[in-house]
């Protein structure tokens, strides 16, 4: 008879993978469902393999991403928005960097692969609002801007959250994103304002990697 998913297992074991990561505890599909109450069993019957918890766990990262770019407010500044969504991006970096490194390891499948252009998605539709509102020259490539944001981002999120870089380096992303900005076209006082704006809603870093209880 085949066993039946119950999602709150599959949840169950997701965040106890996330956990694990966060301690730097080895992963193995025993030590996995140590202390759950749920059998090796249940691995096999919810990802496959613990390649396919994996994969499961990559889907997790851009989903929680997702949910937080989707929870930026959008206002009247299209600038300010775009700032604020680079302090989602790396906000949720930081606050979860094992998971943050997984996201980005092709060498498991991602089984919504679209869910990771949410990211890029976000930015196009930011930097179209900023060519519609004139803060932006209106020869600007959304997708082209979009990729530079994102890079910038990534960039930062990666060398603090999970390698060499002290925290206080996530201040570069201020004059970084104003050179992108003012390079798009957006007047230059009115540009430092905006970004200003939106990366006073940076929280602190020492806020960012208090334990994170999932």
């Amino acid at each position: 008879m085949a066993r039946l998913k119950d999602p709150a297992v599959r949840a169950q074991l997701l965040d106890r993978a996330a956990q694990m990561l966060r301690v730097r505890e080895p992963i193995t599909i025993r030590s996995l469902v140590s202390g759950t109450g749920v059998s090796t069993m249940a691995v096999y019957t919810h990802f496959g393999s613990l390649p396919g918890l994996w994969s499961a766990l990559r889907q997790e990262g851009f989903t929680e991403l997702s949910s937080a770019l989707s929870a930026v407010r959008t206002t009247d500044d299209p600038v300010r928005d775009l700032t604020a969504l680079g302090v989602a991006y790396v906000s949720n970096a930081l606050a979860n960097p094992d998971l943050y490194r997984v996201m980005f390891d092709e060498g498991f499948a991602l089984p919504d692969p679209e869910s990771a252009n949410d990211t890029l998605r976000s930015l196009v539709i930011g930097a179209q609002r900023a060519v519609a509102a004139g803060r932006f020259s209106t020869d600007t490539d959304p997708v082209e801007f979009a990729t530079r944001a994102w890079v910038i981002g990534h960039g930062l999120a990666s060398l603090v959250a999970t390698g060499p870089l002290p925290d206080a380096a996530l201040d570069h992303a201020v004059p970084l994103l104003t050179a992108l900005y003012i390079g798009a076209g957006d007047d230059p006082a009115r540009c430092r304002e905006s970004v200003r704006l939106g990366w006073t809603l940076a929280p602190s870093t020492d806020a960012i990697r208090s334990p994170n209880p999932r």
